[in-house]
């Protein structure tokens, strides 16, 4: 679809109708190349069915790139409101990277998620990656102190606390605004296992900032300090 440019940030001239094809349709590509990464980690085949798998793939790989934007994925918006961030690294749905999270956000400012990390984001034995525990954290910790993107908001610092191994498998995290003053915004957040009663396996602290450059002009507080 040469309509949907990649670049930084752009305004799309398209329908939301058609922006959510495109991402149902590359979206289904993503996940069967999650499904092949995982079972590339667990096959057991022998050498020749790799190099057919592996012939198989590299075909693939030339048939996507017959049609392929150079640059980064950015994020985009149309004229209805709808925007898509399809490259990003945590909820991207065209990325077979990204697990995806889906965030969901409610009435007391909690957002929260529920995803599944197998065995790609492994770190130690049957565990987590620590990092893609930070990752999934950032994000959603941003997407908070960002208010349902009333802000532009960037991460100052970042703190967490590995209490447990977080298993592999259904996982659940929330966050919440817990203090705010001029352009510094603080959120509390943890994960765990999706269990009943499950205990955090990390607990993290965040500081997130607005930019100088997204504030109101007549912003006082946006000149000289972050206070």
């Amino acid at each position: 679809m040469s309509s949907l440019s990649l670049s930084s940030f752009s305004f799309e001239d398209i329908p939301t109708s058609d922006v959510d094809a495109a991402e149902a349709l590359y979206g289904g590509l993503a996940q069967d190349v999650r499904d092949l990464n995982d079972v590339s980690i667990r096959t057991r085949v022998d050498a020749d069915d790799v190099a057919r798998a592996r012939a198989l793939v590299q075909e693939a790989t030339a048939l996507l790139a017959a049609d392929a934007l150079e640059g980064p994925a950015g994020i985009h918006f149309n004229a209805e409101g709808r925007s898509w961030n399809w490259g990003n690294a945590v909820v991207g749905v065209r990325n077979a990277v990204a697990p995806p999270v889906e965030l969901e956000w409610a009435d007391d400012g909690t957002v929260g998620s529920t995803l599944t990390l197998g065995v790609p984001y492994e770190g130690p034995p049957g565990s987590v990656h620590g990092g893609v525990s930070a990752m999934v954290l950032d994000h959603l910790m941003g997407e908070t102190a960002s208010e349902r993107h009333t802000r532009v908001v960037v991460t100052g610092t970042l703190t967490l606390r590995y209490v447990q191994p977080l298993p592999l498998g259904p996982i659940k995290m929330a966050a919440k605004i817990t203090e705010q003053s001029g352009r510094k915004v603080t959120v509390t957040a943890w994960i765990a296992a999706d269990v009943e009663g499950a205990t955090p396996s990390v607990e993290a602290s965040g500081l997130f900032i607005t930019p100088r450059w997204a504030q109101e002009p007549d912003t006082p507080s946006g000149i000289g300090s972050l206070d």
